[in-house]
This record gives structure tokens, sequence and C-alpha cells, in this order.
């Protein structure tokens, strides 16, 4: 078994005086796909952005690479090699492509690995790289979800968290978004991911944890999650 890359165990995390996370504990081991899946308001965006320093945790510990990463600030959490790419994309609309890939860069500091970083985006995404000089807000969906892939890449991550990638998109992007995962993964990063569609995140993913209302009800590798009659009637019901 390869070495555990994030740990989370016992997290807690409220909004105001709603508990939004119930002692959830996880692992994801590195050169992993891990999934969370779950209804929307089960807690898997909320799980994303504590471990990214984006909002406080009350209770638990984040744990990644053996650092402990509680009330660190999100900017030394990217430099410790975890990107977030966020639900809804938030590109920059009003910049170039390229200046959206380079704002990816922001805390590395060497020109050549940043240059040679742009060209193996632009390789990933060919469609990214012919529009290098067009304004982010002109793109289609789909190529907004290419770019924010691409900018949370631009930091080098170990580990990339992918919030809703497929959210918004048409059964040929999403195919395609999800082929550029596993080969993201192939590649060497390891990937937690966030994913409405239940069915292609089981796809893709190693291993998956389902989450219901703040809590994780179930977990085990995707093969057997996939044949769970309770994931195949609550998840999958257009399937099974």
């Amino acid at each position: 078994m390869s070495s555990v890359l994030l740990e989370v165990k016992d997290l807690e995390v409220f909004y105001g005086s709603i508990q939004a996370l119930q002692g959830i504990s996880f692992v994801v081991h590195e050169g992993e796909i891990v999934t969370l899946i779950g209804a929307n308001g089960a807690g898997k965006s909320t799980t994303m952005r504590a471990i990214s320093g984006l909002i406080p945790v009350k209770r638990g510990e984040i744990i990644y690479k053996g650092q402990r990463l509680n009330k660190m600030p999100a900017h030394k959490i990217v430099r410790m090699g975890i990107s977030h790419v966020p639900e809804g994309r938030q590109i920059f609309p009003n910049l170039t492509v390229m200046e959206n890939l380079l704002m990816g860069a922001y805390t590395r500091t060497d020109k050549k690995e940043i240059e040679d970083s742009v060209g193996m985006v632009m390789e990933r995404f060919p469609r990214l790289k012919e529009r290098s000089a067009q304004l982010a807000g002109t793109l289609s969906g789909g190529e907004q979800q290419m770019l924010a892939m691409g900018r949370g890449l631009m930091g080098k991550p170990n580990l990339l968290i992918l919030d809703e990638p497929s959210m918004g998109l048409s059964p040929l992007l999403v195919e395609e978004i999800f082929e550029i995962i596993k080969t993201i993964n192939r590649q060497g990063t390891t990937v937690l991911l966030v994913e409405q569609n239940a069915y292609m995140a089981l796809q893709v993913a190693h291993r998956a944890y389902v989450l219901e209302t703040g809590r994780i009800v179930l977990s085990g590798n995707t093969a057997e999650l996939q044949n769970d009659p309770r994931v195949r009637s609550a998840y999958l019901g257009e399937i099974a």
C-alpha cells in the first residue's frame, strides 16, 4: 500500500450554529483518485474547503504529509502542494487564458519551471493553447473547466482537489473531463474528487466515501460500492 498523503480525522465544521460536518474521517493514499459522493448539502464541498484552509475547523485534524494543516492559511497550504479547483470554476473572466494560468503559479518563483508548466498544461489541454490570448470569460463552459483545472496544475500539486468538475457540462464534455482526470492521475498527481455525477465518479476513482448530512455512511473501493444496493438506489438510480 502506498503511503498516506492526506488524513482527515474526526472533522467538525460549523456555519454559525449549524453543524455541517459531524466528525468525518478518511484517508487519501499517494497516487489514488478518491471521491466523495453524496446529495447536495451532504458536506462534500465543505470538506474540500476545510482541507484548503478556506473555512475554519471546529474540531478534528487535517494531516498532509505528516503535517497538521489546521489553522494554516490557505496560501501556505497551496505552497505545500495542494491545489483546489473550486465548484463553479471561478476563473478570472476579464483576464486572458494565459494570464489565468499564470495566476495559478503565484506561489512559484522559477521562471523556467513556470514556462515548463505552461507548456505541460497547453499540451494536456490543446484548446487552451489555441485560445491562450482570448479572454477567459468568452470560453465555453467546458473550456472554462479545462482552464480551471489547468490553473490548478500550474501550482505543481501533489494533491489536486476537484470540486464538481462536470457541473453544467454536456455528457460528451463530461466524458472528456473525466478522461483528463484519469490522465492527470496516471502522470503522478493524487486526486480528491467531489462529484454530483456519482456514476462517473465511481468509474474513475479507486475508492469512495459516501456522505450524508455531514457524516460518512459508507466507504470502500469503487467496484464494491457500484454494486452496493444502497448506493445503486440512492445515487445510481437511473442506471441500476
